[in-house]
């Protein structure tokens, strides 16, 4: 990511986090967790080049106020609040890149096709609020609580969500084997 090089020439402050295997500085929590945002945040959009943004804004906000996040229980915590606060408001432009996609797909003329297309058709089928809350609660494990917290929504909306987002995702995918 092109974000690295940026962060790096201003990361050597020798700044650690506490409670964090060996007081990693910035750049070492920039290094481990980096790459894992980015794919998760591509995952939620659909889209590397606004995933890769969104992982941008969320290491440059954390880096102008390190000094505090540095100081906190879960840094990892709120750099992933911060990715999702910033998805939340780029919400329209993600609502209309899914439909778009979703119009746009061509249908399959040549049979069945093979497991990763399909749960991609399916996870596109989702609603973007669906597909966050099924990201944070399977993908990364996040209970209903903690990933209410990162979307701003009540815990039940979390769980509603996920139990939406996966009986779409059981019935797309029952279809595609048939």
């Amino acid at each position: 990511m092109q974000m690295e090089r940026h962060v790096r020439l201003a990361a050597d402050d020798g700044q650690s986090v506490p409670g964090l295997p060996g007081s990693a500085t910035f750049e070492e929590f920039f290094e481990r967790e980096a790459l894992t945002l980015f794919r998760r945040m591509c995952v939620v959009t659909r889209n590397p080049h606004e995933a890769e943004e969104i992982t941008q804004d969320a290491f440059v906000a954390l880096f102008e106020r390190w000094d505090r996040v540095s100081e906190m229980d879960d840094p990892t915590g709120y750099l992933y609040r911060t990715a999702f606060n910033r998805w939340k408001r780029l919400g329209r432009r993600a609502a209309r890149q899914v439909r778009e996609t979703i119009g746009s797909a061509p249908p399959d003329a040549y049979g069945p096709v093979d497991d990763r297309a399909a749960i991609d058709r399916a996870l596109a089928a989702l609603t973007p609020r669906q597909r966050a809350a099924i990201v944070l609660t399977e993908l990364l494990g996040y209970g209903s609580k903690d990933a209410a917290t990162i979307l701003g929504v009540r815990d039940s909306t979390v769980r509603a969500l996920a139990s939406q987002g996966r009986a779409v995702l059981r019935d797309l995918l029952r279809s595609n084997d048939g």
